[in-house]
């Protein structure tokens, strides 16, 4: 399964990079492909494009804060979580994002 993903937290510092890390890590140990984007204090990084959108199946939005672009994710199941519990828990996040798409 394609997956897209964007993190963001107000700082943008530690939590995006923690939760983008965990969900990456999450995914492709069950086999799954990922993008993730941050979005953070040094703006938008690792972009995800139209044709990112498109081919993917799934978008994850961990999240502490309103982020750029959100409407671009339309099109797909999407999975909006607070961006601790990607922290804490990726699998769990990843697992019930799975869930919209069976």
């Amino acid at each position: 399964m394609k997956i897209v993903a964007v993190t963001a937290c107000p700082a943008g510092i530690a939590h995006t990079n923690m939760a983008a890390t965990a969900i990456e890590k999450a995914a492709k140990n069950k086999g799954h492909e990922i993008k993730g984007e941050k979005q953070g204090a040094l703006g938008i990084q690792n972009e995800i494009t139209d044709k990112d959108i498109q081919d993917a199946d799934l978008a994850i939005l961990a999240v502490a804060t309103k982020i750029e672009k959100e409407s671009r994710f339309e099109s797909l199941p999407v999975h909006k979580v607070k961006i601790d519990e990607a922290v804490k828990d990726a699998g769990k996040v990843l697992d019930d994002a799975l869930k919209l798409v069976k």
